[in-house]
């Protein structure tokens, strides 16, 4: 029997771009390694913040990439957030929304009604739309000062895109905060509502992620482990310095990880790889002799990192130097 990271999960709950895919380019490996947990018994719930397309749009996105999915296996923040409001409002009563139509037809499968303005709104729901423009976010703001509800699909600062990161939804949500001098409810990771509708009737669920703020630290809103990917929107430096809250059970170079065994994946001692902690920061030494040189040095660096804190970190030998320069910590 297998024993590796998979066999000791029951569902993958994972995230989507910067994890399976970036902008239009499935990240290598991934399909392979989703398809081959689903042939071993272990489904892929997909678990994304973007409230801007429907499930059905995200499923079959996916699919066209090659991944296993329909709509039962997307779980959007918009589906969190109507469920949130239904649970919270009347049957019936007006939303004001801020996003896209997607994010409005989750609302009025809710039997919710959509409101036409600020002053008959009962609750205002607020995701990500690139056409958001002042006047939407006024009359946001108008409502929820007058005692509306309010509830975000998520409060990511940056959304990934081909030019680089750019404004997400809590770029906007901040705004409405800042004139409104409200606080949102919020539906998407990292709070705990989005990845418990995912998990389902699953008793073992997996966390895969890419980003700290969202995947990891929504991970331990729920109680559980998650695996890091490096191939996405956080790296090296950003987990070295990882508050509690923020660290991974896992940490792998991509989704190949699965297929390792748990004890090679977690931060600490790696063979060929020695961290030493001074005043002045840690400093890698060694050879890496291992099969995954470059990310077991940087588990050995995140278990020291988060002992003793980071600081600066520098390198003794060439192997190390370039392990370094490998996970963009070379000065």
């Amino acid at each position: 029997m297998t024993d590796d990271l998979l066999s000791r999960h029951d569902v993958l709950l994972a995230d989507l771009d910067g994890t399976l895919y970036r902008g239009a380019d499935v990240i290598p490996g991934a399909v392979e390694a989703v398809r081959g947990a689903a042939e071993r018994g272990v489904p892929t719930v997909y678990v994304t913040n973007n409230a801007s397309r429907r499930p059905s749009e995200v499923a079959a996105h996916l699919a066209e990439l090659g991944f296993p999915a329909d709509i039962a296996d997307v779980r959007t923040s918009s589906q969190a957030a109507s469920a949130m409001l239904a649970e919270q409002v009347p049957a019936g009563a007006p939303v004001f929304v801020v996003g896209t139509d997607a994010l409005a037809d989750e609302i009025l499968t809710r039997g919710l009604t959509l409101a036409d303005s600020a002053d008959t709104a009962v609750a205002v729901v607020q995701g990500h739309s690139p056409d958001t423009g002042w006047r939407r976010l006024a009359d946001a703001v108008v409502a929820i000062r007058s005692g509306a509800l309010w509830i975000a699909t998520n409060v990511d600062a940056t959304l990934p895109t081909e030019r680089g990161p750019l404004p997400g939804n809590g770029s906007m949500v901040q705004v409405v905060r800042t004139a409104s001098g409200a606080e949102p409810q919020v539906a998407g990771k990292p709070a705990a509502r989005l990845l418990r509708e995912a998990q389902g009737d699953a008793v073992r669920p997996l966390v895969v992620g890419d980003r700290l703020d969202t995947d990891i630290e929504g991970a331990h809103a729920v109680g559980a482990p998650s695996l890091m990917v490096l191939t996405g929107a956080s790296g090296a430096a950003e987990l070295l310095v990882a508050r509690p809250e923020l660290r991974p059970t896992y940490i792998g170079a991509d989704l190949a990880a699965l297929n390792r065994h748990p004890a090679e994946l977690v931060p600490g001692p790696r063979e060929g790889w020695r961290v030493d902690a001074g005043p002045d920061g840690l400093r890698l030494s060694g050879d890496g002799a291992s099969a995954e040189p470059i990310t077991d040095a940087l588990r050995a660096l995140c278990a020291t990192a988060w002992e003793h804190g980071a600081g600066r970190v520098t390198a003794e030998g060439d192997a190390a130097a370039r392990a370094l320069v490998e996970l963009g910590l070379a000065r």
